[in-house]
């Protein structure tokens, strides 16, 4: 059948069709690049683009941040471990299995090593929880690092080979790292920078050698492909119903032609680089009310993949978030669990931010930080209505 289903009403026969009894892992693509001045004393680019203003805050309470979605708990910091619990206590809610981090490296350029302490603290939060992780590389950092002087154009390959010598022997042979047939999954965003044989090259000297996955189609030395929003599609600015269908009847073509795949589902696309003056913005793919996050859902799900990324938890600057947000609620989070036969119910949703809040309330009492813990692990251990109960007790005045 082809997937331009997405655009004449067939999701449902997708979803009935044998393809669909085997049902992928489903892992939120995650950005741990957030700084917020009450824990790193000071609103990172993501929040403000060197545009906006956080300590600007209008009378609902909403602070000015670079996004046109606000998350439900308001502007973050990716360091901070009550943080962390809340988005991977609630991913284990809402039946996520897992994250696909996006990595810049380790070297000391631009925020790189910030970011990959953050993603260390998301792997350990990540296990704490029970869910799986894997890492997206983002090799474009090869050519800032020559941008800035910091390496010269013929040593990329090296530092590469440095970079994901670094991530091999720190993560890839921990248990919760995501694999397929033994072997620890590795994406690539792109490839933006290294050829097709630099990167054979670059894999062949790593042990483990990791399954690898390139961007929309399997290049060079891949193993497979994974799918993303097609913002090059966009038309006048507007990525339509039927331009994305098309894209994901190619994708599958491609899929089904190579040994492992990651379709994606997600919700939209709007950044905000054009307001914040950063760069032209990639254009609009609209929500259509959820209709856009239920169509690509049920294609990654009927894809017969080992894995389908729910492309992103968090990127706010470009408008592909699932994490609750006030515009849409719990709306992805409450499909994601439909979708994921989650033993958990759309109110055990709402329970993490409690926790979160109460946290946040009362920073300095020992006493309640304890309770909180206890109400925690009641959650993460499927007893929902004993969490919830706990809670209650916390809130009274």
């Amino acid at each position: 059948m082809r997937l331009t289903a997405l655009c004449v009403g067939l999701v449902a026969s997708i979803v009935a069709s044998p393809a669909a009894t085997a049902r992928p892992k489903l892992m939120a693509h995650y950005m741990p690049w957030y700084e917020s001045k009450p824990v790193s004393g000071r609103w990172g680019w993501h929040w403000t683009m060197d545009h906006f203003d956080p300590d600007v805050v209008d009378e609902s309470g909403r602070r000015q941040i670079a996004s046109h979605q606000y998350p439900m708990i308001g502007p973050y910091d990716s360091t901070n471990p009550d943080l962390l619990a809340y988005h991977f206590l609630l991913m284990k809610v809402a039946g996520i299995g897992g994250v696909i981090i996006d990595w810049y490296g380790a070297e000391g350029v631009h925020d790189y090593a910030r970011l990959d302490h953050a993603t260390q603290l998301a792997i350990d939060a990540a296990d704490a929880f029970g869910l799986q992780y894997a890492i997206c590389y983002e090799d474009r950092t090869l050519r800032a690092m020559v941008d800035v002087g910091h390496i010269a154009p013929d040593e990329a390959v090296e530092k590469a080979s440095q970079e994901l010598g670094r991530l091999a022997g720190r993560w890839l042979g921990r248990d919760g790292y995501a694999r397929v047939d033994g072997r620890p999954i590795l994406l690539v965003f792109g490839p933006e920078y290294l050829a097709d044989e630099q990167w054979r090259g670059v894999l062949d000297g790593m042990s483990p050698r990791p399954a690898f996955f390139t961007l929309h189609q399997q290049r060079g030395p891949a193993d497979g492909l994974y799918a993303w929003p097609p913002m090059w599609a966009a038309r006048d600015g507007v990525l339509t119903p039927s331009r994305l269908a098309e894209y994901y009847d190619g994708y599958m073509d491609r899929a089904g032609r190579a040994a492992y795949s990651i379709p994606a589902a997600f919700p939209g696309f709007h950044d905000i680089y054009a307001e914040a003056g950063a760069q032209k913005t990639h254009g609009v793919l609209h929500h259509r009310d959820g209709a856009t996050f239920a169509e690509t859902l049920a294609v990654a799900l009927a894809s017969g993949a080992r894995i389908a990324q729910l492309v992103t938890w968090n990127d706010f600057g470009e408008g592909t978030v699932i994490e609750p947000t006030r515009e849409f609620g719990y709306r992805y989070m409450e499909a994601v669990q439909e979708a994921s036969a989650s033993t958990y119910t759309h109110a055990d949703l709402r329970l993490p931010a409690r926790i979160y809040e109460l946290r946040k309330r009362h920073a300095g009492d020992a006493d309640i930080l304890s309770r909180l813990r206890v109400v925690e692990l009641q959650l993460d251990g499927g007893e929902p209505d004993l969490a919830r109960a706990g809670l209650d007790g916390l809130s009274r005045p």
